[in-house]
């Protein structure tokens, strides 16, 4: 019988943190699971490391990076094809970057909530920061910090989305197992079921945003279907950020942090941003919440010209893609559960 969590890494010369990650993996207290490595053309090893260490490890081998969406996509596809279509309800797929520590009872806590609740569709657990130490050597462990990176997915009524309480310091604030509007994917636990409810032709994450706010795309489409998404306290990983920052940042930190953003980055992040909204906002949510976004696109497009001239571009290809968002969006308001009001309260 096939295991009932599949456990999805999508890596592109990650050899820094993979390891880790897989040593992590296979100490947990639950170990009905699989692990799948989609690798994203990856030069560093990665291949042969994985193969020589951890055997029992399957390797999807793509020849160029393919994007985040693209390969976990590959993944999804792959692993359902292990259980029946009666079987998807009671099983899991779980979609985690390569730079996550898992403490050894994560997937005991989150698999425990799934069970207790067969109509959420995604799940997260309380993910906090790890940093590398300068000078660190090879081996040594690295800062598990207690400054929380994501507890879930915040949605604002600027149609903006922040990592719930991102940059605080954890003294159990957030200590509450609750509803979320959606779960970051740097680890986040779907529902076979669910998946396959928000699937588009051969994709489950918009293969089209390649990288950047396709989980909080994912995120919204699930809501539309009517899947709660589901916090867990208990469920306790770190994440190595690269980038971050603090989900009440002000004005000037959030520039601050945009300028150290690579420019790939603040373009894909530019371009999906618009086609978030292309796909999933309702014509009457968003006639009143105009007075709040016009205002925050315009600044957006100011400081892209003013700042980022190359990534104006952005601009232009999310409205190409108009048709193929289009699409999409005909086939997620087809299908929904429930009118914009049943969303509005997320938008706060």
């Amino acid at each position: 019988m096939a295991p009932r969590v599949s456990i999805n890494i999508v890596a592109w010369n990650s050899m820094e943190f993979l390891p880790e990650l897989l040593r992590s993996i296979f100490a947990q207290t639950y170990q009905d699971f699989q692990v799948l490595v989609i690798d994203n053309g990856s030069t560093d090893g990665l291949e042969a490391y994985v193969r020589e260490h951890h055997p029992q490890v399957m390797i999807l081998r793509n020849v160029k990076n393919l994007g985040f969406s693209p390969a976990h996509n590959q993944g999804i596809r792959y692993a359902m094809q292990s259980w029946r279509l009666e079987e998807y309800a009671d099983r899991f797929i779980l979609v985690t970057n390569p730079d996550v520590i898992f403490t050894a009872t994560f997937l005991e806590r989150i698999v425990q909530e799934a069970t207790a609740h067969p109509k959420t569709g995604a799940f997260g657990g309380k993910l906090l920061r790890a940093f590398t130490e300068r000078g660190q050597e090879e081996g040594e462990s690295p800062v598990r910090s207690d400054r929380l990176d994501s507890t879930g997915i915040s949605a604002h009524r600027r149609r903006t989305f922040t990592d719930r309480g991102a940059g605080e310091l954890d003294t159990g604030q957030y200590d509450e197992a609750r509803e979320v509007f959606g779960i970051s994917g740097a680890l986040a636990l779907y529902r076979v079921s669910a998946l396959q409810e928000a699937r588009f032709e051969d994709e489950f994450f918009d293969k089209d945003f390649f990288a950047y706010k396709e989980d909080v795309d994912l995120a919204w489409r699930l809501q539309w279907l009517g899947w709660e998404a589901r916090y867990v306290p208990e469920a306790v990983a770190y994440h190595y950020r690269g980038m971050y920052g603090r989900e009440g940042a002000g004005w000037l930190e959030l520039i601050r942090n945009r300028r150290r953003k690579s420019s790939r980055r603040s373009y894909y992040s530019t371009r999906n941003h618009w086609n978030l909204l292309m796909k999933n906002e309702s014509f009457f949510s968003g006639v009143l919440a105009l007075p709040w976004v016009l205002p925050m696109e315009i600044v957006r497009v100011m400081y892209v010209i003013l700042f980022e001239p190359r990534n104006a571009l952005a601009f232009f290809h999310a409205w190409a893609r108009v048709p193929r968002m289009w699409r999409k969006r005909r086939e997620i308001f087809k299908h929904r559960k429930g009118g914009a009001r049943a969303l509005s309260h997320w938008f706060v």
